[in-house]
């Protein structure tokens, strides 16, 4: 009897037959983070990427699903993530290619098993290319340019893909509230001066409440979701906005510009120079015609709950799945977050934070 894993590498041997690399050299890849992994596949002078994402996976969000079907489907439907499935990078991935930007292009796929034959883009990481002394102001000004093109474009309802099409759907108040209050619900059990009780947590409550009432007043675009050096290739040999080569984009949703802008400029595994923000940021209302006081309103509400959200994540990983390197971000976490509560528009969330967790601030 096979086993899983001797089924799995026959279903990828079969698939590679079929797409005509039945005799490629396969080289494993650093594992993704989420259940995708990947291999670079040679056949003489050509080079490919497998995409090997089994559908293992709770569900994605049905279109149309209620609050209430969504927390029994579990985390992919609640926070309407992709659940790595295979059509929805070969949507969105196509629709961003249209765009002119360079997302790798399918050339094969089998979406039952969780399958894709893609274009390879290289290994130059954004965070590789700066650790080895690239213009990080270059880069983050290309990548600003990027995300501008990606939201100023009409943001579509559904994306076709080979067999089908793949919704967009929102990030809505249950996919924000179910993020935001990752922040309460685990940042306690890493951080022990973090004093969330009842009173404090229906406190809490209002404030989420008031930033979600914020966002859902900010105008809308799609968005990739995890747009952060280490999923952003720079391709100098293309030109203009396909000079950066786009990763982890199944995820996109309609959301916010200023969301993206944080994933990019609120890293929360580098620090990003001031003068690279600061071009990214200029190339990206250059690219938009946005009006920089309302960016910046925007940028500090939803960079603090994204940098709630991930501080939660963190802890999270260190809590529940025994990964303590995630604690060595929470420093820069912090600074990120005290920079985004200072901001005029956010000082009911900075009291909260302050009578809560006063040493996150203080220590920032």
């Amino acid at each position: 009897m096979a086993t899983g894993g001797n089924l799995r590498e026959r279903e990828i041997v079969e698939f590679l037959g079929r797409a005509g690399w039945g005799e490629a050299a396969r080289t494993p890849l650093n594992a993704d983070a989420s259940t995708r992994r990947y291999e670079r596949v040679r056949r003489r002078t050509e080079t490919a990427m497998l995409m090997d994402a089994p559908p293992l996976e709770t569900q994605p969000c049905p279109p149309g699903a209620s609050d209430e079907e969504r927390l029994k489907l579990g985390w992919n439907a609640i926070s309407r993530l992709a659940a790595s499935r295979v059509e929805a990078f070969a949507a969105v991935g196509g629709h961003l290619v249209h765009l002119g930007l360079s997302a790798p292009k399918m050339h094969d796929q089998d979406i039952p098993r969780g399958l894709a034959l893609l274009e390879d883009l290289g290994d130059d990481l954004f965070a590789r290319v700066i650790e080895n002394g690239g213009d990080e102001i270059q880069l983050y000004e290309a990548a600003g340019e990027v995300l501008a093109a990606v939201h100023r474009a009409p943001a579509p309802f559904t994306l076709p893909y080979r067999g089908g099409e793949w919704p967009i759907l929102t990030y809505d108040h249950l996919a924000l509230s179910a993020n935001v209050d990752l922040f309460v619900e685990w940042m306690p059990k890493r951080d022990l001066e973090m004093r969330i009780n009842e009173q404090t947590r229906l406190r809490w409550e209002r404030v989420r409440e008031n930033l979600i009432a914020k966002a859902e007043d900010f105008p809308r675009s799609l968005i990739m979701r995890d747009t952060h050096a280490e999923n952003l290739l720079w391709l100098p040999q293309r030109e203009g906005v396909g000079r950066v080569g786009l990763l982890d984009f199944q995820d996109a949703l309609l959301g916010w510009g200023e969301w993206d802008i944080s994933m990019l400029v609120h890293d929360a595994r580098r620090d990003v120079s001031a003068e690279a923000r600061a071009a990214a940021t200029r190339a990206y209302l250059d690219g938009t015609g946005g009006n920089r006081k309302d960016f910046d309103e925007r940028l500090a509400v939803l960079g603090a709950m994204n940098m709630m959200r991930i501080m939660g994540i963190f802890a999270r990983l260190v809590v529940r799945d025994n990964k303590p390197r995630y604690d060595t971000f929470q420093p820069r976490l912090r600074r990120l977050l005290n920079e985004t509560l200072s901001h005029p528009s956010m000082s009911e969330a900075k009291d909260f934070v302050t009578a809560v967790a006063p040493h996150l601030l203080a220590s920032a």
